[in-house]
């Protein structure tokens, strides 16, 4: 078998935290829905626990932030970034469920889906080449946040929650996607830094984001098939 370089090295190992198990991928299974469903009061600790599960391994969201943070090199600008992701999903997230704002789940996740589409294409440079404009990044982050918030909320909006620390359980839930954020962005950063120290991170560059269009067309497709297959 061929050494890999250490560039390609670096792909895996981004591919490796951005993929993992389908079966935790999105959405409450198993275990935690049955925990979910037996809540009869407020859980801050399974709760946080839950939410930053969720992130770690939501590869939607996953993908969308290494498509903001791709060409960031600045930690302030890192910061400003994710910031304002956390602003839109943190308002999403707890009007959809505290406010019992609903929308159809497979419609939401498509345009998560989009929302990694758009940045890989932003990356690409695609914006000023085919339109010969540049879209307001931070804008466009912000408002795709609130899209991702409400992807989790309708996540929770499966359950019947009781309305005894309901206020405490999603705002711990919330507060865990924030440390799951913090734990995934560590991982994508120190290694998109070690990628960046290599001479051929520029030339690759095009093609990753390549590859994340094209993961992000697949999430789109995937997300509008159940629509479809739920009407039919």
């Amino acid at each position: 078998m061929p050494k890999l370089s250490k560039a390609n090295q670096a792909l895996l190992l981004l591919a490796v935290v951005l993929f993992p198990a389908t079966s935790w991928a999105h959405g409450v299974t198993g275990d935690d829905a049955t925990f979910i469903q037996s809540i009869t009061g407020a859980a801050i600790g399974a709760f946080v626990y839950l939410g930053a599960k969720h992130m770690v391994t939501g590869y939607d969201h996953l993908l969308f932030l290494v498509g903001v943070i791709f060409f960031l090199y600045r930690l302030k600008d890192v910061v400003l970034y994710v910031s304002l992701f956390t602003l839109g999903h943190s308002l999403t997230l707890l009007s959809g469920v505290l406010g019992g704002i609903h929308a159809n789940p497979y419609i939401i996740d498509a345009i998560i889906g989009f929302s990694v589409v758009y940045k890989a294409f932003d990356n690409m440079g695609g914006f000023q080449r085919v339109f010969g404009i540049q879209p307001d990044t931070r804008a466009t982050v912000l408002v795709f946040g609130l899209f991702h918030g409400f992807g989790l909320a309708t996540k929770l909006q499966d359950f019947t929650l009781p309305e005894t620390g309901l206020v405490q359980n999603i705002v711990s839930f919330n507060v865990g996607v924030e440390i799951g954020q913090i734990i995934a962005l560590t991982a994508v950063l120190l290694i998109l830094s070690f990628w960046r120290t290599r001479p051929g991170y520029l030339r690759h560059a095009f093609a990753a984001n390549t590859v994340l269009m094209a993961s992000g067309f697949l999430l789109v497709g995937y997300q509008l098939t159940g629509y479809f297959v739920e009407r039919a």
